[in-house]
């Protein structure tokens, strides 16, 4: 995602224009969970399966993109749409999914089974959405800091703007939400070699060149980790995705130190520089950050003042 300079043919900048803020801001729980690279692996693999679990997503995916034959490029492409929404200017978040959802009128046909499917059906959107927002709050709370109940809460309502920008009826407020969700949808559920074709990718190093290859089986170990058991159960994932206890540390101990580690080339890092804040901001102490911002104010203040 740091290498990408256009999304969709337009320029991907979160640097300009300065001061333009993002759907939600450098204080929110948003911009706290997607810095974590870690977070965003293990909630994205997470996503993907919760998504192909349902015969029209998975053929709407496989059958109108490029993820059979480019799963790693498709999937920074996703990434980069996320990464926008979340710490993209406003205007060019709007601009991004308004693209993404011309992309996706194109988007349509029959599953092997002979049911019709539509990228732009509300159930789908929804479902899309639950999954994105699911994973990576799971992934962020269980694998690198716990988050407090009024924490999730503020996640939840951080992430409705965006959601309904791309078409989404009912964005979930409450893990509550996402459950009722999938109640509905999994008596659709069902295994399928294409999901077992994507772990082996993800575990392959082809996802992320120059990581240790064990160290990517155990985020792929860790996404089946945080799916709902019975979920997992549906699918047939069975002990090969298991997640040991080495494991479990393995990906706690990288999560942990992707909280301490400033990417100030990443979105994250750019975005903040754009509101006026140290790229490193987000990686500090809520007490450095606070201490931050009120030099900034009384800097202002200042200013205006004179």
């Amino acid at each position: 995602m740091l290498g990408m300079k256009t999304y969709l043919g337009w320029k991907v900048d979160f640097l300009q224009p300065t001061g333009e803020p993002a759907y939600a801001g450098p204080d929110s729980v948003s911009w706290r969970v997607f810095k974590n690279p870690i977070a965003l692996g293990v909630g994205g693999i997470a996503a993907v399966l919760l998504e192909f679990a349902d015969a029209r997503i998975r053929s709407g995916v496989w059958d109108h993109s490029t993820f059979k034959t480019d799963p790693v490029g498709r999937s920074k492409r996703t990434g980069m749409a996320a990464m926008v929404g979340v710490y993209g200017p406003q205007s060019a978040a709007r601009r991004v999914i308004q693209g993404v959802t011309n992309m996706h009128t194109q988007v349509k046909g029959e599953t092997p089974s002979g049911e019709a499917y539509s990228a732009l059906d509300v159930e789908l959107l929804d479902w899309v959405s639950a999954t994105a927002t699911y994973g990576f709050l799971t992934a962020y709370d269980r694998f690198v800091a716990p988050l407090s109940d009024a924490d999730k809460t503020r996640f939840y309502e951080e992430g409705e703007a965006v959601a309904r920008l791309y078409g989404v009826q009912n964005p979930l407020r409450s893990e509550a939400d996402f459950h009722a969700m999938l109640a509905k949808l999994m008596p659709r559920f069902e295994p399928h070699p294409i999901n077992t074709e994507f772990l082996d990718i993800m575990k392959s190093g082809r996802a992320a060149k120059g990581v240790p290859k064990g160290l990517q089986s155990a985020v792929v170990n860790a996404a089946v980790s945080i799916l709902p058991v019975d979920v997992r159960d549906r699918l047939e994932l069975g002990a090969d995705y298991d997640l040991r206890p080495k494991g479990v540390a393995t990906v706690k101990a990288m999560g942990a130190l992707a909280e301490r580690l400033p990417l100030p080339a990443s979105p994250a890092g750019q975005a903040c520089v754009r509101l006026g804040l140290p790229a490193t901001f987000l990686w500090k102490s809520p007490e450095k950050q606070a201490s931050i911002r009120h030099t900034i104010q009384e800097g202002r203040a200042a200013s205006l003042a004179h």
